[in-house]
């Protein structure tokens, strides 16, 4: 008699907030799995031989040996397993692209939806801080040698938790009030609460690493100077210089960068209103132009903000979109209206200096550009105006240019990056290393982490050496 096939369930979805509930709160809208839900999620890993989904890890963790601590129920065990790779699970399980890396290796996914990875790995570290107490590593003997870290994002707390394990002594150094970097100013509390981040960056703290606050390297003191007084220094300055449209009329009231406005939120704590009175302006029509997560997040803000109609304003189609296909759902559901193949041209604004519309031309699709997604091309005479009070340019960033701009014999690639080896990190000044975006411009939080898993290999090898 032929052995039964097993069935395979489809991928089991993650409770989260209604969006006629959502739209009227800045709370979480992704509950996280139940341990019932992420044992059966767990139960759909074909436990592989040969495993791709760490390959598509930029950190390298564990996969399939934490989903198995899930299935048998062992979540403190999974949670060690993620620990050993990834000082900042919480926050990788909520905003990674998995769809884009681990869980595109993810062989399940050849026929069916792949294994929830990200939903899994935020689930363990979730239940371990339930439990009030987190497992800490070993750590090594101290070294003696002193490490200076620039910038507390993801790539400068990767560093600093590495080196720190292996017994050497690390400071972080930070421009803003609050550790986190992008995690803390970019991302809403609806999507990473700050509590989280708060919660890891605490972690790191807890290996023995010393946090410096409102500390400008580059102004209270320079790289030079770091030099004389640190075995090995790693910039992660991140990348905090927007991109504007360059069309007229940017200087109007009401056109904010879609760093300047999620910061106004974050960081002055507009999602607290009115407990926190945040000097941003609440418009009837907001329009924000760009396609990424970081357009999405601007847009689900205003939605929470009260704005009577959101729209995001996007010179390709719905399908070269570069957003996580979760979040282009979850801002269509809160009633974000999408404006594709739509260009600004000009904004307009009333004889008081506010903004009451943009200009914008229709668009086609032509042949694929250098990036690959077909070039957006203008339509002739198909001028039109959007009306608008408030509209956010969510285009880009480049690298921070402070450190690039103070310090001498550091090479600077042509938009304004630090040049670093790619397998290393190392820079062209000796005990210098540099990783995240002021290298690669903006990238994801995991390509941050990656950078700076490397660089502290390269910086162990030098310091031990």
């Amino acid at each position: 008699m032929a052995e039964k096939k097993k069935m395979i369930p489809h991928r089991f979805p993650m409770p989260k907030q209604t969006p006629e509930e959502r739209i009227f709160n800045f709370e979480e809208v992704a509950l996280g799995f139940t341990p019932k839900l992420a044992m059966q999620e767990a139960e759909r890993c074909l436990d592989c031989k040969k495993p791709q989904c760490i390959d598509g890890c930029p950190v390298e963790i564990n996969i399939p040996g934490f989903i198995m601590k899930i299935r048998e129920g062992d979540f403190g065990g999974a949670a060690r397993i993620l620990k050993e790779k990834n000082a900042l699970p919480a926050v990788c399980g909520r905003v990674c692209p998995q769809e884009e890396q681990c869980e595109k290796h993810c062989i399940m996914g050849k026929k069916m939806e792949p294994v929830a990875i990200g939903r899994l790995e935020r689930f363990a570290s979730d239940w371990e801080s339930s439990q009030g107490k987190i497992e800490m590593p070993d750590i090594a003997p101290p070294t003696g040698k002193k490490v200076a870290v620039v910038g507390a994002g993801p790539a400068g707390i990767t560093v600093a938790s590495d080196l720190a394990v292996l017994g050497h002594k690390v400071e972080i150094f930070e421009a803003l009030h609050a550790p986190g970097g992008v995690l803390i100013y970019g991302i809403p509390e609806f999507r990473l609460p700050k509590a989280i981040v708060q919660r890891e960056v605490e972690y790191v703290q807890s290996l023995g690493v010393d946090l410096h606050l409102d500390f400008v390297v580059g102004k209270t003191r320079s790289i030079e100077s770091f030099l004389k007084q640190f075995d090995a220094i790693f910039v992660a300055s991140g990348a905090g210089l927007p991109w504007f449209l360059e069309i007229p009329g940017e200087n109007l009231n009401g056109v904010y960068s879609a760093n300047e406005y999620l910061t106004r939120l974050n960081l002055m704590k507009g999602y607290r209103f009115p407990e926190y009175d945040t000097p941003i302006k609440r418009p009837h029509k907001v329009t924000v132009t760009g396609g990424g997560n970081i357009a999405m997040d601007s847009a689900r803000t205003a939605i929470r903000l009260g704005a009577d109609e959101v729209h995001i304003v996007y010179r390709r189609s719905r399908s070269e979109l570069p957003a996580r296909l979760e979040e282009v759902e979850n801002a269509e559901e809160e009633g974000v209206i999408f404006d594709f193949l739509t260009l600004p041209v000009r904004m307009i604004g009333n004889d008081q200096g506010w903004l009451t519309g943009m200009e914008c031309l229709k668009m086609e699709l032509g042949e694929p550009d250098s990036s690959g997604r077909r070039r957006p091309v203008p339509i002739e005479n198909s001028n039109f105006i959007l009306e608008t009070d408030a509209s956010v340019c969510s285009i880009g960033n480049s690298p921070n240019p402070l450190i690039p701009q103070t310090t001498e014999g550091l090479e600077i690639g042509r938009k304004g990056n630090i040049v670093a080896d790619e397998e290393t990190g190392k820079t062209s000044l000796d005990r210098v290393w540099a990783g995240g975006d002021v290298v690669t411009g903006a990238a994801t939080v995991i390509m941050a982490m990656g950078a700076g898993r490397k660089a502290a290999r390269s910086m162990q090898e030098y310091l031990s050496g």
